[in-house]
């Protein structure tokens, strides 16, 4: 989950190997798919907390996830998958075939970690002087991990494909696109991706919603030119920009509706006799990037003084946020509510302006659909906010969300 460096104490508050032997049965893998899915994650529960608890103590940032992205590669080797390696940085994408043809879906689970200096409260502590997973991506890549181990022990007994993106470089807001641009999906475009992210909901919920769940990020550069007071003109071009904003940088850490508008405008720069305006847009939904795209890029010409004329340069979704299909999200929501309980989804009605994703990246190729995983244990006093320098997560969330997202994706599989 990205936030601007600028935010965080606001955010506070609130691998190739086709002829690799498959893994044994399992012992415990009787009766129906779902089943034995269940019983295989009850029975490595503790191995998963282990390595998510190693992968805790040695964080990498974003663009240095070479350990993280050697043992993820590894784990699914041994397992049987057909694995490439240094996708669009450290990014690992592995391929499950399961026993008969059928639909190519995908999952995401992303890697990285976060600066920070403040002292990790948990026993199993980072030790990575200055570096924390305190935005959840060691639960994320082990809840991956589970997910590829127990598809793969019932490979036979499906149909269709799994491809596994393990993704670099989320903090940096870069390693999605990076992983398009380096074919991520070079073996076939996946009917739809998946991906969730820990938050503070209580351990043992999950939430989703059709349509904006979190933000995007545009960017832009106003240039102003010519004989005229260059000075006057682009602070009055800044004020301008700031009153389109809906709300303000005092209400960042506070969720909005679909619509908000979040404008974050520098001071202007005076260089070369020209005036340099430079901003950033958080928006979640269509319209309001449409009519503040268009007041940058056309708008502001009929504003100017005599004299000065402006060149104007948009970037929209510079960070694409996340924006769930409607269609995916229903079935998905129902395979969830069948696997843990009606009572244990959640349906996210407001945008925290502080979150970004660039999860929609993926989005922007094939349709997805994003959850919220619950980490939160309120009677010990975990909070489970991501970017919190006290953010300790319930590791029995990585049970449940790996029971979740695997109801999801046979779902899907099943052609849900």
């Amino acid at each position: 989950m990205t936030f601007p460096r600028s935010v965080l104490a606001c955010c506070a508050l609130l691998a190739t190997c086709r002829n690799a032997a498959p893994p044994p049965s399992s012992p415990m893998a009787t009766g129906p798919v779902s089943q034995q899915i269940d019983a295989i994650l009850a029975r490595e529960e503790a191995a998963l907390i282990a390595t998510r608890r190693d992968f805790h103590q040695h964080p990498e940032l974003s663009g240095q996830e070479a350990r993280t992205a050697s043992i993820v590669a590894g784990a699914l080797r041994r397992l049987g998958l057909e694995v490439r390696t240094d996708v669009g940085g450290h990014g690992v994408v592995a391929l499950l075939r399961f026993g008969r043809p059928g639909p190519l879906i995908a999952y995401r689970a992303d890697m990285d970690a976060v600066p920070t200096s403040a002292p990790d409260p948990v026993d199993f502590r980072s030790l990575a002087p200055g570096v924390r997973h305190i935005c959840g991506h060691d639960l994320h890549t082990t809840i991956g991990l589970a997910l590829a181990t127990a598809l793969s022990h019932v490979r036979d007994s499906l149909a269709g494909s799994v491809l596994f993106v393990f993704q670099p470089a989320e903090e940096r807001a870069t390693g999605a696109r990076a992983m398009l641009a380096d074919g991520v999906f070079a073996g076939g475009l996946p009917g739809a991706i998946y991906g969730l992210h820990t938050s503070a909901y209580e351990a043992g919920r999950l939430a989703v919603t059709a349509g904006p769940m979190m933000a995007g990020r545009d960017r832009f550069e106003v240039v102003l030119s010519g004989a005229g007071d260059l000075n006057a003109a682009a602070n009055d071009v800044v004020l301008r920009l700031r009153a389109l904003g809906t709300i303000d940088a005092s209400q960042i850490g506070v969720s909005q509706p679909p619509d908000f508008v979040l404008m974050q405008v520098s001071p202007p720069a005076l260089e070369g006799g020209r005036a340099r305006v430079l901003g950033t847009v958080t928006v979640a939904s269509a319209e309001p990037r449409a009519r503040v795209r268009a007041a940058v890029t056309e708008g502001l010409a009929a504003t100017l003084p005599s004299g000065v004329t402006a060149a104007s340069t948009y970037e929209a979704r510079w960070i694409a946020g996340v924006t769930n299909d409607s269609a995916l999200t229903a079935s998905a929501a129902n395979a969830v509510r069948a696997a843990v309980g009606s009572a244990a989804l959640a349906t996210v009605t407001t945008i925290p302006a502080a979150f970004s994703e660039d999860f929609g990246s993926f989005q922007e190729r094939v349709p997805g659909v994003f959850f919220y995983l619950g980490v939160a244990n309120a009677a010990r006093g975990w909070n489970g906010l991501p970017h919190n320098d006290g953010y300790v997560a319930d590791e029995r969330a990585i049970v449940i969300g790996a029971r979740a997202m695997a109801a999801v994706l046979l779902d899907r599989l099943r052609g849900g």
